[in-house]
C-alpha cells in the first residue's frame, strides 16, 4: 500500500485567496487567515491524502524575519499544529495522522547559508511549539546533510523522523545529488546511522527523483536497513538553478504535470520502492485525488 502525502500549501492557499505574498509565503495565513490554513488541511483529507504537513514551513527568520520570529515562532508554532489537528477531527477520517514540517532553517535551496551556532535558536521554537500535535517529525527540503543531523538531538522523543532532501534538477547528472553536492548514498549512508524511519525526495522536479529513489533503495539494500521506507514528493516548477532562493518570487507552475501526467511520474516511484507519494509546491488537491484514486490500485 502507498501512504498519501498531501501537496503544497501554498498554491491552495492563493486558490482560496487567503492572503499570500513573499517574503512570508504560507506564514502570512497564520497571520491573517487561519481559518484558510484548516481548510487547505481538511481539503487534503478528503481528497486522500493519509498525512497532512503541519503550515510551519515558513516560520524561520528567512521568511517573516528576525524579530518576528523572536516573538512569535513558536505561538505560530502551536497554530500550525493545532489547525492540523482540527482539520483532522473535522474530516473525521480515520487514520490521518499529522507530520510536523521542520524546514531550511536558513532557507531552501542555500545550503551555503547554514550556520550551526544557530540551529537550536530556531529549531527549538518551532519544535516545542509542534510537539503536543503531531505524530510524525518531518524535516523536509533539506539541502544538505549536516541539517537533520543536527536537528535530531533537539527531538523531544521516540516519534519517527522522516527526513526529505531536495535534488540538484538544473542540469543533467550521472549521479543524482543533494543541492550541496553531495550524494544521495551519502545522504542515505548517513541518514541509517541517525535511524530515520523514512528517506524522501521532494521539492524538485519529478524527473531527477526516480534516479535517487533507486540508489537510496539499493543502498539500504546493501546495509541491510530496508525496514526504512522510500518516497517522493515533486515540485510542479521549472529547475531551479544553484543559488536560488525561496522568496524571489512566485515561481510558475508547469502546464505540462496536470494530475494525469503526475501520476504517470509516481508509478516510477513506486516502480523503484517508493511507499510514501505526495506533492510539493504547485500541487494540489487534484493532483492527490487523481493518486489516491490510481495509486493503491495500480
Amino acid at each position: 500500500m502507498i501512504t498519501i502525502l498531501d501537496g503544497g500549501m501554498s498554491r491552495e492557499l492563493m486558490r482560496l485567496n487567503a492572503p499570500f505574498r513573499q517574503p512570508e509565503w504560507s506564514a502570512l495565513a497564520l497571520y491573517e487567515q487561519p481559518e484558510a490554513v484548516q481548510q487547505v488541511h481538511e481539503d487534503f483529507i478528503l481528497n486522500g491524502a493519509n498525512i497532512i504537513t503541519t503550515n510551519s514551513y515558513a516560520l524561520v527568520p528567512f521568511h517573516i524575519g528576525e524579530q518576528r520570529f523572536k516573538t512569535d515562532s513558536r505561538t505560530l508554532a502551536d497554530l500550525a499544529g493545532k489547525l492540523a489537528r482540527n482539520a483532522v477531527k473535522k474530516a473525521n477520517v480515520a487514520g490521518v495522522k499529522i507530520a510536523g514540517s521542520i524546514p531550511p532553517l536558513f532557507g531552501s535551496y542555500r545550503p551555503d547559508l547554514f550556520q550551526a551556532t544557530r540551529v537550536n535558536e530556531i529549531a527549538l521554537p518551532l519544535i516545542k511549539g509542534l510537539s503536543p500535535y503531531v505524530d510524525i517529525w518531518l524535516c523536509e527540503t533539506q539541502s544538505s546533510i549536516i541539517e537533520p543531523q543536527s536537528i535530531k538531538p533537539l527531538l523531544p522523543d521516540n516519534r519517527p523522523l522522516w527526513v526529505s532532501f531536495t535534488l540538484q534538477d538544473d542540469e543533467p547528472s550521472a549521479q543524482p545529488c543533494l543541492r550541496s553536492g553531495e550524494t544521495v548514498q551519502q545522504a542515505v549512508e548517513k541518514m541509517i546511522e541517525l535511524a530515520v524511519g523514512a528517506i524522501l525526495f521532494n521539492c524538485c522536479q519529478p524527473e531527477v527523483i526516480a534516479s535517487a529513489l533507486q540508489i537510496t533503495r539499493q543502498t539500504l539494500i546493501q546495509h541491510n536497513a530496508e525496514h526504512i521506507q522510500i518516497g517522493a514528493y515533486a515540485n510542479a516548477f521549472a529547475p531551479q538553478p544553484k543559488n536560488a532562493t525561496a522568496n524571489d518570487g512566485l515561481d510558475e507552475v508547469r502546464a505540462d504535470l496536470d494530475p494525469p501526467a503526475y501520476y504517470q511520474w509516481a508509478k516510477t516511484w513506486q516502480q523503484a520502492g517508493a511507499t510514501i507519494i505526495g506533492g510539493c509546491c504547485g500541487i494540489g488537491t487534484e493532483h492527490i485525488r487523481y493518486l489516491s484514486e490510481h495509486l493503491n490500485n495500480h
